[in-house]
């Protein structure tokens, strides 16, 4: 197979249900994309799991978000999902010009789709994410990366959050990375 195609590690073939219908296939294809077009990096303190860099090219994962969780004895890989999500909210959001909160909601559902085409439990994945988001009150938030994208922030008038972060990410940049002044 050309390695020009859209997704190069999946084969084609066709499907033997309509196009519209949820798959896992037309997901993975999906993802293969957005992996090709973005950086993953889990080495910051994320307030709710996961976020973007200003520009998009860079998605980020909470450092202590464990890679995977265990549902029913099957070993589940997170960050695809979480990928998924981010990539489809900042699209939304810069592409269209949605308020975070709508572009969330539709964001989510994406994750959703992709975890149940996945046979994997909505709600233990939900469970599990739920015990590790950080929120206004903790005290692990010492290292953001200097290009989060604080928008989602923003337009959730989380200003305490947001002053917390802009403290982390002037004080606790990985080695060999400058901090940045706050932004509005």
């Amino acid at each position: 197979m050309p390695t020009a195609s859209c997704h190069p590690m999946a084969p084609h073939r066709k499907l033997h249900i309509p196009d519209w219908y949820v798959s896992g296939l037309m997901l993975d294809r999906a993802l293969d994309a957005i992996l090709r077009r973005v950086r993953v990096s889990r080495d910051y303190d994320i307030p709710y799991l996961a976020g973007y860099s200003l520009d998009g090219h860079t998605i980020y994962i909470d450092r202590h978000l464990p890679a995977s969780f265990t549902d029913k004895k099957r070993t589940v890989q997170v960050d695809r999902y979480l990928i998924l999500h981010e990539s489809v909210e900042k699209c939304l959001i810069d592409e269209l010009d949605l308020h975070y909160l709508h572009a969330h909601q539709i964001a989510t559902r994406a994750e959703e789709a992709a975890v149940r085409a996945d046979r994997v439990s909505w709600r233990a994945y939900d469970r599990f994410m739920q015990q590790f988001v950080k929120s206004i009150g903790d005290e692990r938030l010492v290292c953001v990366p200097e290009d989060l994208d604080f928008k989602p922030y923003r337009d959730e008038h989380d200003g305490e959050l947001m002053e917390r972060m802009r403290d982390a990410e002037a004080s606790g940049s990985p080695p060999g990375r400058g901090a940045r002044g706050a932004r509005a």
